[in-house]
């Protein structure tokens, strides 16, 4: 199952699953259909707010995310980034899946006094509870990637970023550098894939390669 399909760093997880045959169906869930050839994939329009019943997988991937300027407040930020999160993850859980991946954030933490960081780390604490026998939580820098062709204005922050890591990259640590969502995507199939029991904490610089 993969949730958050046609964002960023989803659409890349869509497109490397699509790419190798481990899964006999993908389902995506979400409030739009993604553009895909792969007759493996099957929509389910979802309100996050309301899940319905879904079909059991195996593994999940959940790269749903928003901002605050985009939610329009805090409460509306914490609904997508922690309770829709959490709400998928434990029903998915509930229904047999053993292997979750997710996208978080670098500095998640749950006793953070930057807002948006806390609520990071909250999710993955509350995700941590949930008994998956694999939990992989991707920790990306400050993505990049082609955000025109999903009808999203590129962030100033974006631009810096790849005018940095023109000039600066091996200046700068690993863990902050820009990182392309596609990267991101395949670290997280590649770790869901080797099964590795437990937690796996990514970090930037280790999806970088």
């Amino acid at each position: 199952m993969v949730a958050g399909a046609t964002g960023l760093v989803g659409r890349e997880v869509l497109a490397a699953l699509s790419a190798d045959r481990l899964y006999r169906a993908i389902h995506v869930v979400g409030r739009r259909a993604p553009e895909t050839h792969d007759a493996r994939v099957r929509f389910h329009a979802v309100d996050f707010g309301r899940l319905p019943a879904l079909p059991a997988v195996d593994d999940v991937f959940i790269a749903l995310g928003t901002t605050i300027k985009v939610a329009g407040s805090r409460a509306a930020f914490r609904a997508v980034d922690h309770d829709a999160v959490l709400a998928l993850a434990r029903q998915a859980r509930g229904s047999g899946a053993t292997r979750l991946a997710v996208v978080s954030a670098m500095g998640a933490d749950a006793h953070s006094r930057i807002f948006y960081n806390r609520v990071k780390g909250e999710t993955e604490h509350d995700l941590r509870q949930l008994g998956y026998e694999t939990l992989v939580i991707a920790r990306p820098s400050l993505l990049v990637g082609d955000r025109a062709s999903l009808d999203q204005p590129t962030r100033m922050g974006e631009r810096f970023g790849q005018l940095g890591m023109a000039l600066f990259a091996p200046l700068i640590p690993a863990d902050y550098r820009a990182i392309a969502a596609s990267r991101v995507a395949t670290a997280m199939v590649r770790a869901l894939a080797a099964g590795k029991p437990g937690t796996q904490v990514l970090l930037s610089g280790a999806m970088q390669t």
